[in-house]
């Protein structure tokens, strides 16, 4: 008996929830108003779909919410999404998610009526965001930053450039440099394809590599690549929706935020609405603004605005005036996979970051956490060795591991450990694994 899953909203969000659901062999239907939509998700991806409005009762029975055990309302009105989760619980469905955009849903207090309406969880693309954002600038040697176990292991990805040491030499070759005891190299990703890297993969220019490490050896990364560290304390953010203020909260009181934004209702009411920002009223497709405004001094530039193409190229230019890190908000799926080779440090997509939030509280029991990579294939999963089968009797290279799959940590109790082949899983141990889409079955038989 599989688990079925209705998603309302086949949108950009809908679609990417789809389609990490679909790998994992899960049933899903797919609800929502637009034909054509609907007939291109069906083209592409394994699912059921009913056209309708999800609030209405003919379709939720369509779609059969009664057996759901989950469903997602992640349309683009916030009003449709609560509707369809309180009637979808009400009709028999066991679990349900709403896309909300109104904050003030989001306070403790208040999420307690929403769940006494029925609804388990509510999730903000915008908040979930901010955070992401937060955590990239608070790490901002690197371009992506996981962590695991409560901070105990990261994982970081950075692109090496021709100066590195690490370029040209095997992975094997490095294991003389006994810094490498306690980081790891675990995925390469290059010209768009993921590598899962064994002894005798040759690490390249231009390649995008992810270390695992435990906490206190984050900064022996920066040793190794000879990186230094730059501590940020200026930043500039372009933009003046919802994304763009609720960066600015999250970061006001940490750095020295300088706010651009090209309406100028939008900057008063801006200005009332965050405490330490600078707001300033401009068009901010105008560089030689952005310079007179400080672009020159900003260590960190985020391009936040509704338009994708903008917010690329502002970014190559605030790179360009010798800004530090970069990061582009896009909403085109398509540009996210391009956005290392083109030179933004960093792209970031709200509906992404919810979807992977989201499938995190699908994974079976066994599985803890899951983070997506932009751009990469494979994905984190945090399993719990939660029997005493054959994985706590032989050391990890006998486990017949699939080959798209790595070990990349464990965590057991306060310990954290960088495993190597040798290395014995014991009861109770979290397993971060780094695997690829065809590996998934295979790890759940193995972990089950």
């Amino acid at each position: 008996m599989g688990m079925n899953i209705v998603i309302a909203g086949a949108g950009d969000m809908g679609y990417h929830l789809a389609e990490q659901l679909s790998y994992d062999n899960k049933d899903i239907t797919l609800i929502d108003t637009d034909r054509e939509v609907l007939e291109y998700v069906a083209s592409k991806l394994d699912v059921l779909t009913v056209q309708g409005d999800s609030t209405s009762f003919e379709v939720l029975q369509q779609a059969n919410v009664e057996r759901a055990s989950m469903v997602l309302c992640v349309t683009t009105s916030e009003k449709t999404n609560i509707v369809t989760a309180v009637l979808a619980k009400q009709l028999g469905a066991k679990r349900v998610m709403a896309r909300v955009r109104n904050h003030s849903y989001l306070n403790p207090e208040n999420v307690n009526y929403f769940n006494n309406l029925g609804i388990d969880n509510l999730i903000s693309p915008t908040m979930l965001c901010s955070r992401e954002i937060f955590n990239m600038i608070e790490n901002s040697s690197f371009t992506e930053v996981f962590d695991f176990g409560g901070g105990k292991l990261n994982i970081v990805g950075i692109t090496l450039d021709q100066s590195n040491p690490l370029v040209n030499q095997r992975i094997m070759d490095t294991k003389t440099n006994p810094i490498f005891e306690d980081i790891r190299i675990i995925a390469i990703l290059r010209d768009q394809k993921t590598i899962i890297p064994r002894g005798s993969t040759i690490i390249r220019n231009n390649d995008h590599v992810f270390f695992i490490s435990n906490k206190k050896n984050t900064e022996s990364i920066m040793d190794v690549l000879g990186q230094k560290k730059v501590t940020i304390k200026n930043v500039m953010i372009i933009g003046g929706d919802d994304m763009a203020l609720t960066t600015a909260l999250r970061l006001e009181d940490h750095f020295r935020v300088t706010l651009v934004n090209k309406d100028k209702e939008r900057c008063k009411w801006l200005a009332e609405n965050l405490s330490n920002t600078l707001v300033i009223n401009g068009d901010y497709k105008n560089i030689e603004l952005l310079v007179e405004e400080g672009l020159e001094q900003m260590d960190a530039f985020l391009a936040l605005t509704e338009s994708s193409e903008t917010n690329i190229i502002t970014s190559l230019t605030a790179k360009n005036h010798g800004v530090y890190k970069t990061i582009a908000h896009v909403d085109t799926r398509e540009y996210i996979h391009i956005s290392h080779s083109i030179g933004v440090d960093s792209l970031i997509n709200k509906k992404l970051v919810a979807a992977n939030e989201i499938s995190r509280y699908l994974k079976k029991g066994t599985v803890d956490a899951v983070s997506g990579i932009y751009g990469v294939d494979a994905e984190f999963i945090q399993y719990s060795v939660c029997k005493t089968n054959r994985l706590v009797k032989k050391p990890l290279r006998e486990l017949h591991f699939p080959d798209s799959a790595i070990v990349a940590g464990v965590i057991r109790g306060d310990k954290v450990f960088i495993p190597d082949g040798d290395f014995l899983l014991q009861m109770d141990d979290k397993a971060i694994v780094l695997a690829l889409p065809e590996a998934k079955l295979p790890l759940e038989k193995l972990f089950h």
